[in-house]
């Protein structure tokens, strides 16, 4: 006998909303069996929500997921997969590496204007007329 799961168990088990389960059924990731209005999910359906979780807190949109099942669907070959997974994941941590570098640069840039205008304020406390260049 193969395990079933309701909508509500695997949104108690994975933290979401059964919303957020219906969202990624109309997207094509997950293919419920329909028990009347109920839906009946498969331990496929529940591996397949793990990895679309997974691959959201990854930063991958829901079209990057879905052609990741789509080739492992059509092909069957893990190989092709995993090499495209591994693909992607490189694209993303160039994005995030240089996003980090973006994010460091407006960092400083924020030091730096606190600085000139704490050192602003120091020299003219009472002065309410104080500017900074920026």
């Amino acid at each position: 006998m193969h395990a079933t799961f309701s909508i509500s168990d695997l949104a108690k088990e994975f933290g979401v909303t059964t919303r957020t389960i219906r969202y990624y059924e109309d997207q094509g990731l997950l293919n419920p069996a329909r028990e009347g209005s109920s839906r009946i999910f498969t331990n496929r359906d529940r591996v397949r929500l793990k990895l679309v979780l997974r691959g959201k807190r990854l930063g991958f949109s829901i079209s990057e997921i879905r052609e990741l099942f789509e080739l492992y669907d059509v092909s069957r070959d893990e190989r092709r997969q995993l090499e495209a997974f591994l693909a992607r994941l490189e694209r993303r941590r160039v994005l995030l590496l240089q996003q980090r570098e973006d994010i460091e640069v407006m960092l400083n840039e924020i030091d730096f204007f606190a600085n000139q205008c704490r050192k602003a304020l120091e020299k003219n406390p009472a002065n309410s007329d104080v500017k900074v260049a920026v």
